[in-house]
């Protein structure tokens, strides 16, 4: 460190910014003169000029010096600097003055400058200080910025909905940083005491949905949404209007992520599909939620998938005693470890490799950690691929939660919230009958009273957007790749949420749940998936059937045309939170389906397909198989 503040680069660097302020405040010291005398100077006092320079120039400068601006670098030049440029020079003249009231009256001291010189001389060099600065940081970023980004980036002419505060430091950025290639030409805005008035220069020609007409008029193609507080419907509404006028649309970053500092403004996105489904926010109990794992040992499984990552986040964010990461994936594991890492959170958190069926280990684990809550994420999801290893979907889904259960309530565990699917309703897969069997086997131990002091509990919900697998990827990999689309079939409709939403809510739960509940997550309208197929393309600014075929190819094994949120056995009771439901079975004896899965167990891998199927039936009538 010593060799980097004594370097001869750096000593270098600050001989020069103490000769480039020196020069400038002489100029503006002896300007003073200049303009206090109307370019006159008497001629006796032209050696008191002469002699002031040295004092004064070094005291200005040695001001500059405490105010730290030796340190900074010249062509980084923004308010912070600006004020302690402002201060050093103020304080530099009021010590002259300081020194003019002291030596006024001694005719022995003649070499002390006239009142007028000295606030003429705050005058000029504060501006010409600062005026410097200014024009070194437009040089950098205009011209010098502008050389070295690469290849010549085509001006594109842009309009930004939004001319409130994120909208006009998006439009500084522009104007700034003339080398991103974003040329802002007209603000739209729905404030019509907006219109006609300048933000940094540019007019805010109208509202948003005259946007054919200010089209026209200010030759744009490509617009902005500067508009991080507006509701989803309202997003919805105005993607929606851009994207048939044949607009290119960009977005800027959430309110949240503007606030905490994890993006800004210039960290554009193309708009996703999720935009178009979103709801407006959830309103969950956050103190509530923040309470519940503060200082606590929380675990997680399946810590590396889509919601079991994204549980990790939020629970990180509430403080607990320790977050425990179990993964059976070492790639998955170690992804959300560095990015906790890099979020600080890296001495609250235990990445652990495990396999849920491996008892011991699941043992081990929970005695040494002692976790108060587990949220049990670990799963086999993907409905066709399981389809053709049901045995694998029952080991890992229905037992896998069993045997994590029954440790669960070996070791104390108070807490045990199980993520489910809304594909256990009435199952037509053996992914879903395999949750299914899981849900009935955790209200097995609460009903026979074997759960000790273990809250159970499962959350259903449906789809999630842009998680592993889900249509949303599939379907942005085959627009990238020129189409077609393919879809199961014209009439398929399912529940999406997306993933923070759904993992808020499945916290929100855990508040909840008396044990042996299943609450169901509001999802709610059914999407078509025809319709998600065309919206993508047209995101994508493609004609849906003309540019890209969408295909049907009709439902894959085990695939419903729409899913179902309530089995006929179970009763709907409220909850304090409008979007959870919370349905209690009844006329069914899960304890009876938990014992005769344990004795299924060893059959598993000495049975064909089809015979394993048969034996779900056995277990669940609802089930309705897919045989080959």
């Amino acid at each position: 460190m010593l060799a980097t503040v004594f370097s001869p680069n750096r000593n270098k660097r600050s001989l020069l910014v103490a000769l480039v302020y020196a020069i400038l405040l002489s100029l503006a010291l002896w300007g003073a003169w200049e303009v206090r005398f109307d370019f006159q100077v008497p001629a006796d006092l032209a050696q008191v000029r002469l002699i002031s320079l040295v004092p004064f120039v070094l005291l200005k400068v040695a001001l500059l010096v405490i105010f730290r601006q030796f340190s900074s670098m010249l062509t980084y030049f923004g308010l912070p600097d600006l004020i302690r440029v402002s201060w050093a020079l103020l304080i530099s003249a009021m010590l002259a003055f300081a020194w003019w009231l002291l030596c006024r009256n001694d005719p022995e001291l003649i070499y002390i400058l006239p009142r007028s010189v000295l606030l003429m001389d705050f005058v000029l060099s504060l501006g010409v200080v600062c005026g410097s600065r200014l024009a070194l940081r437009i040089y950098r970023e205009r011209i010098t910025l502008h050389s070295t980004m690469g290849p010549h980036k085509s001006r594109r002419r842009i309009a930004i909905l939004g001319a409130g505060d994120v909208g006009a430091s998006l439009a500084s950025e522009c104007i700034n940083r003339p080398a991103r290639g974003l040329v802002p030409v007209v603000f739209l805005d729905d404030d019509d005491d907006k219109r006609g008035v300048l933000v940094h220069g540019i007019p805010v020609g109208g509202r948003i949905d005259e946007v054919e007409s200010l089209r026209a008029r200010f030759e744009f193609d490509h617009v902005i949404i500067a508009m991080p507080t507006a509701t989803e419907k309202r997003l919805r509404e105005v993607i929606k209007l851009m994207t048939e006028k044949g607009l290119g649309v960009e977005i800027v970053p959430s309110v949240d992520d503007l606030l905490s500092g994890r993006a800004k403004v210039t960290r554009l996105r193309a708009v996703e599909v999720e935009d178009l489904l979103g709801r407006d926010p959830v309103q969950l109990d956050t103190i509530g939620i923040t309470q519940m794992v503060r200082d606590r040992v929380v675990l997680v499984t399946g810590a590396g998938g889509s919601i079991g990552s994204e549980l990790c986040r939020q629970i990180a964010n509430g403080n607990p005693s320790r977050l425990i990461l179990v993964e059976q994936s070492e790639p998955a594991l170690f992804v959300i470890e560095q990015e906790l890492i890099a979020r600080g959170m890296g001495a609250i958190i235990q990445p652990v490799m495990a396999d849920i069926l491996d008892r011991p280990r699941i043992a081990q684990i929970l005695a040494r950690y002692k976790p108060a809550l587990i949220f049990h994420a670990a799963a086999h999801k993907h409905v066709h691929l399981m389809e053709r290893q049901p045995a694998e979907a029952l080991k890992n889904n229905a037992l896998g939660t069993l045997l994590l259960a029954e440790e669960a309530v070996a070791h104390g565990v108070e807490t045990f919230l199980a993520i489910s699917t809304d594909k256990a309703i009435n199952p037509t897969s053996v992914m879903g009958a395999s949750k299914r069997l899981a849900e009935l086997m955790l209200q097995g131990l609460h009903i026979s009273g074997q759960a000790g002091k273990t809250r159970f509990m499962a959350v259903r919900f449906g789809n999630v957007l842009g998680s592993s697998g889900s249509v949303v990827p599939i379907f942005k990999q085959q627009i990238a790749a020129g189409g077609p689309v393919t879809v199961t079939h014209p009439d398929v409709t399912r529940y999406f949420m997306t993933i923070p939403e759904a993992v808020g809510l499945v916290l929100q739960t855990a508040l909840l749940g008396d044990g042996g509940e299943i609450f169901v997550l509001d999802m709610g309208s059914p999407v078509k998936i025809a319709d998600l197929a065309r919206q993508m393309i047209e995101l994508s600014g493609l004609v849906p059937d003309t540019d890209i075929e969408i295909k049907f190819v009709g439902l894959k094994p085990g695939e419903k045309l729409y899913e179902e949120l309530q089995h006929s056995t179970e009763s709907h009771k409220p909850t304090t939170h409008p979007r959870i439901q919370r349905f209690v079975a009844e006329g069914l004896n899960p304890e009876l389906i938990r014992g005769e899965m344990l004795q299924l167990q060893g059959q598993l891998n000495s049975m064909d397909i089809n015979e394993v199927k048969l034996a779900v039936q056995k277990l669940l009538p609802e089930y309705t198989p897919y045989l080959d």
